[in-house]
């Protein structure tokens, strides 16, 4: 893979090289001389075929995902989260120790306590993890959703970027059902606060609980705002802001 230079940008296929874009750049490859046709009968590719398959159902199941949670995520993501959740359902679906390779399923792997392990602290913006921004232990009672954090001084137990004035903070509990596709999205009360030295007790919970059968999934959100005359603007587009899952049950 190499890079394209010049002022002249070029995308599709020519001359045996294939141009296109990515994450910004633009790139050029070789083209492959292996036909579609071959990949998908000949024999020898027969671990392609397999690995294709799963690639495709762990992308399948992390939109699954993200789709599920996408009021919250969508002032707090990074440019990587689809491929991120990807490889965490690529990683789900190695634990599937069920199914012949070329079948294996996230939803199987998560439903294992391992599986649950490893989506648990799974951060949505990279660039703001929520251990980096919140340092004031907290507590989630996984019967009713609820998150409590005694004590919360905003400017000793929150990292707040530069020009931040207030922070929102809420959570989340979610039912995920991997398996048949369908969950149920239940967001908190929010607390918005001014970043000062009062101390708070704030207490997180949900409008009702999740209905369903799948997986429990707790988060926790932290945005940051900038009061200007009256009026709190959401800082830099949200890109400071915090989500993360903070248990799953």
């Amino acid at each position: 893979m190499a890079q394209q230079k010049g002022l002249l940008k070029i995308e599709g296929t020519m001359g045996g090289m294939t141009f296109y874009k990515k994450d910004g750049q633009f790139l050029v490859k070789e083209k492959s001389s292996i036909s579609a046709d071959k990949i998908a009968n000949d024999p020898n590719f027969a671990r392609t075929r397999e690995n294709n398959t799963e690639f495709g159902l762990a992308g399948s199941t992390g939109k699954f995902l993200r789709d599920a949670l996408r009021s919250l995520m969508l002032d707090a993501s990074d440019t990587y989260v689809t491929s991120r959740v990807t490889q965490l359902m690529k990683n789900e679906l190695n634990l599937d120790t069920t199914s012949i390779r070329g079948s294996r399923q996230p939803s199987i792997g998560l439903a294992t306590a391992e599986g649950k392990a490893l989506l648990n602290g799974f951060n949505f913006n990279a660039n703001s993890v929520l251990s980096s921004v919140l340092y004031k232990a907290f507590t989630v009672d996984p019967a009713t959703g609820v998150i409590t954090i005694n004590n919360l001084v905003p400017q000793k137990d929150i990292a707040y970027p530069s020009g931040a004035t207030h922070f929102s903070i809420n959570g989340a509990m979610a039912d995920i059902d991997f398996e048949n596709g369908v969950s149920d999205l239940q967001i908190t009360n929010e607390e918005n606060l001014p970043i000062d030295l009062t101390s708070n007790a704030i207490i997180l919970t949900p409008v009702a609980l999740p209905v369903g059968t799948g997986i429990k999934v707790y988060l926790l959100k932290v945005e940051f705002f900038q009061l200007m005359n009256g009026i709190q603007y959401p800082l830099k587009n949200g890109s400071y802001n915090s989500l993360a899952i903070v248990s799953v049950a």
